[in-house]
């Protein structure tokens, strides 16, 4: 089953059990994928479904932190809610010792040697990691292991 059916399935799951949060978010995800599928007259696949939810998870932590240096609490418990029920959709996350395992692979198997690399290694990882690790943070252990 596709993600895009699990969205469907649990937004009619969220309609009958009349859990507002999650169908309001799960609503917002679909308009967001039917918003691109228009403008660009292409069928979204998975991975297209994944980068739309892993950017709608960044930009919710975004705004939490706005609003919490604002002391707005209550919005910051909103947009926590909504990160709890996005990432419900997306892949489980890889541990540090699967993403070690696949930035070494990476650096062999591009031949990677030094920083000008970089974008070999991120190329190669990207579609592999997408969704199931932090783009931020797996740019500064691969920047580790090239100044090593």
């Amino acid at each position: 089953m596709s993600v895009l059916d699990d969205l469907k399935n649990a937004q009619k799951d969220a309609m009958r059990a009349k859990d507002k949060i999650r169908l309001g978010t799960i609503r917002m995800v679909l308009a967001a994928v039917k918003q691109r599928e228009v403008d660009e007259r292409i069928e979204l696949n998975d991975s297209d479904v994944i980068a739309i939810l892993t950017k709608m998870v960044k930009q919710r932590k975004d705004a939490a932190s706005q609003f919490e240096t604002a002391n707005r609490q209550d919005l910051v418990d909103v947009e926590l809610a909504e990160i709890v029920i996005l990432q419900d959709f997306l892949p489980q996350a890889l541990t540090d010792a699967e993403i070690e395992a696949l930035i070494a692979q990476a650096m062999q198997e591009s031949g990677a040697s030094g920083m000008q690399d970089m974008g070999k290694v991120m190329g190669w990882l990207k579609p592999r990691v997408q969704g199931r690790a932090d783009m931020g943070q797996l740019s500064g252990k691969i920047k580790a292991q090239l100044n090593a």
